[in-house]
């Protein structure tokens, strides 16, 4: 049998600070998204001047980007299209995500040697639907989330010369695999346009039309039910399964998310990912892997659909958001002759408060007890865009991120 390759690290990167944060915390590939045609709103796209600074770099570390175009394009989309997607081939991404047949026919046409990667907003369920991606020029597919291990396998089993990505973190979307109208509904703002208000996370009661006065209640408390609601998705434990699968790229969702929680799930999964590359016959999930992600932003976790016995699981109606730790700051230069690093601040911060640092390989604690300015005052706090210097005996990147437990 052949040796199943471990998959490519994919991090979500909703700006150019957190792709540079991505690259610096172990990823192999980031994803973007491209402005007005990627699914999210413009806070999670990027730029082409941001883009092209960012595949530079990516690139000089051997980092691969994806580019989102994953939209469900309208005519008034296809200007738009036709003028970023040879762009994105002079970049040049290393793929684009789509997700409709219309953009692949584009890109075929205007940069046919750029790579495309089918989104999961497709949901693509079986092998024969590969076969016809892979007839269009499809690279790569993001399978259905809705799909377990085994069949993740019979497919990847039936058409090997397709790539198979598959998300293993994460918040899911109640539509599984896209097409969600709940927003638009309720709010007039479309999640197919990148607008989501996320409603399926509101309170509801579930009623039966000929008993209108006696709501459903489905053993989470006497008022609500969270149906619409899921868990957060995580599959670190089940790497090897994953890998046995034959998926050849484990993505991470998050485009929306803070850049502490971009270094968290990347550096957490890139020690994972390392872990089963040295052992891949006795691999053990380390419970400070477990730890680690529960110091982010999380509504609970949940292995989804990646086994049959275990169905989609709606949180407690207690669980909004939790994490225990949010980010402190991050690293804008260090100086080695005096030991100390140039920190950017992103939240209020008092002397003496618990901070660490987060270095690729290790979580260093940080003395905050003698904060300074640039003239060498020693401040009480900081807060949010002040610029201190903080002790550091070893010289920490440009970028690395600083975080502090939750007040």
């Amino acid at each position: 049998m052949k040796e199943k390759k471990i998959p490519e690290l994919l991090i979500p990167a909703g700006n150019l600070e957190k792709m540079r944060t991505a690259v610096l915390y172990g990823a192999d590939a980031v994803y973007i998204g491209v402005s007005g045609l990627s699914l999210r709103a413009q806070s999670a796209e990027m730029s082409l001047a941001d883009l092209t600074n960012g595949v530079r770099e990516a690139h000089a570390r051997g980092v691969k980007v994806y580019a989102a175009i994953n939209t469900f394009a309208r005519n008034a989309d296809l200007l738009q299209a036709r003028l970023i997607i040879p762009e994105l081939a002079a970049i040049p991404v290393d793929a684009v995500i789509v997700s409709d047949p219309g953009m692949i026919r584009l890109i075929k046409s205007l940069a046919p040697q750029l790579p495309i990667h089918l989104s999961t907003q497709a949901n693509t369920t079986n092998s024969e639907a590969v076969r016809f991606w892979r007839d269009q020029g499809v690279k790569r597919i993001v399978l259905a989330r809705e799909l377990n291990l085994r069949e993740v396998g019979e497919i990847a089993a039936a058409v090997p010369e397709v790539e198979l990505e598959l998300f293993v973190h994460g918040a899911m979307c109640m539509a599984y695999s896209g097409r969600c109208y709940l927003s638009a509904y309720r709010n007039q703002r479309s999640a197919n346009e990148g607008d989501c208000t996320q409603s399926c996370r509101w309170e509801y009661l579930l009623y039966e039309s000929t008993r209108p006065g006696d709501p459903l209640v489905l053993e989470e408390d006497e008022r609500y039910t969270y149906l619409l609601s899921s868990k957060d998705l995580c599959l670190i434990e089940y790497l090897p399964e994953i890998t046995a699968a034959g998926v050849r790229s484990v993505k991470i969702e998050g485009r929306m998310k803070s850049t502490h929680y971009v270094a968290v799930v990347a550096r957490t999964y890139h020690w994972a990912l390392n872990a089963l590359i040295q052992n891949p016959g006795n691999y053990h999930c380390n419970p400070e892997w477990l730890a680690e992600l529960k110091k982010i932003s999380n509504r609970g976790y949940t292995t989804g659909f990646a086994f049959s016995e275990e169905k989609i699981n709606e949180t407690s109606p207690e669980i909004k958001y939790s994490q225990t730790h949010e980010l402190a700051g991050t690293v804008l230069q260090y100086d080695s002759v005096r030991k100390r690093m140039l920190v950017g601040v992103r939240n209020h911060l008092a002397a003496g408060d618990q901070v660490e640092l987060l270095l690729l390989d290790e979580t260093v604690r940080i003395d905050t007890r003698i904060m300074v300015d640039a003239n060498g005052k020693q401040l009480p706090e900081a807060n949010n865009d002040n610029q201190i210097y903080l002790p550091l005996e070893r010289e920490a990147s440009i970028g690395a991120v600083l975080r502090q437990k939750v007040k």
